[in-house]
């Protein structure tokens, strides 16, 4: 796989360049960044996090975006196995076989993917994403959509696996929808989706889709929390300040970022490299996008209007 990868690249006018020798070297050597896109706003946090360990040990630091294409994360990490010290490679869309290759020529560490044979930092988002099922179940919510992320996205599988147990646990309805890419104009597509299901409330894959649902809502008359209940996840700046603020899964992504850069600079000097993968929990934050279901309100108000006519 490795070199038929690099042979495609080859093809297509790569060219590697060679690392200095370590006494020849100003820095420390390089790490380089790896991410799925720059359109997330939680990316900045990881970045931020990453680029203040990396320079603080004396290691330049490098960033690149795969824009979600699983070619382009191949190419650029073949090539990035003869030009740097270590990468961080956060959600990796290509197969683990892919990534444990590579991981033999430079070390590699994870973020929000578990892949054998590999150290990473996984940020426990399913957790999160199951205590907003929990509080949409407790706001009475019986159907309860989960909008996807995009293909290849590992925490997506995971969460929605951690969801369906839950759901089924509740005796409630999980509605999975789509495969939608973390922006806001995929979320007003989303937002058409949910409508459609006949959920009542929906957690949505990140911030950036849920805040474009709320858009697309607003413009066709639909009420939140009244007639839909909208969660998200990362808590992103700005998902405090939506229109409604927005429930939503708290990521700490700057503290990923330097823990996963610890994490590969330690792996340079250990003669034990056996794969390590820390995690980093999470929690929901509750604001004002979610809340009581018009069914179990209405239940509600009958009950009290019975009890003073009794």
């Amino acid at each position: 796989m490795y070199e038929r990868i690099a042979r495609k690249a080859r093809e297509m006018g790569y060219e590697s360049a060679v690392l200095p020798e370590a006494a020849d070297r100003l820095s420390a050597g390089t790490i380089a960044l790896v991410l799925p896109n720059l359109s997330n706003p939680f990316n900045l946090d990881l970045i931020r996090g990453c680029q203040a360990q990396a320079q603080a040990a004396g290691f330049l630091f490098l960033l690149l975006a795969t824009e979600e294409s699983v070619h382009v994360e191949s190419t650029w990490l073949m090539e990035l196995s003869q030009t740097v010290d270590g990468v961080v490679l956060a959600s990796p869309r290509g197969e683990d076989e892919n990534l444990q290759e590579i991981a033999a020529n430079v070390p590699i560490v994870t973020v929000n993917r578990e892949v054998e044979g590999l150290s990473g930092i996984v940020i426990d988002t399913p957790v999160g994403c199951a205590q907003g099922l929990d509080y949409l179940v407790s706001l009475g919510h019986t159907t309860i959509a989960y909008v996807r992320g995009p293909e290849g996205s590992w925490t997506d599988q995971e969460r929605l696996s951690v969801l369906s147990a839950a759901a089924e646990r509740h005796g409630i309805s999980l509605a999975p929808v789509g495969r939608f890419l973390p922006t806001m104009a995929s979320g007003a597509a989303a937002a058409d989706v949910v409508e459609l299901s006949g959920a009542t409330a929906a957690i949505f894959f990140n911030d950036t889709l849920a805040i474009g649902a709320l858009t697309r809502f607003k413009g066709r008359g639909i009420s939140v929390p009244g007639d839909m209940s909208v969660i998200g996840c990362d808590d992103i700046f700005g998902a405090a300040f939506s229109e409604p603020p927005l429930t939503t899964v708290t990521a700490f992504g700057e503290e990923a970022g330097r823990a996963a850069t610890d994490l590969l600079i330690s792996r340079f000097g250990q003669h034990d490299k056996s794969p390590r993968v820390d995690r980093i929990a999470t929690h929901l934050t509750v604001r004002e996008s979610a809340g009581r279901s018009r069914t179990s309100a209405a239940d509600d108000e009958r009950a009290g209007t019975a009890g003073r006519s009794a």
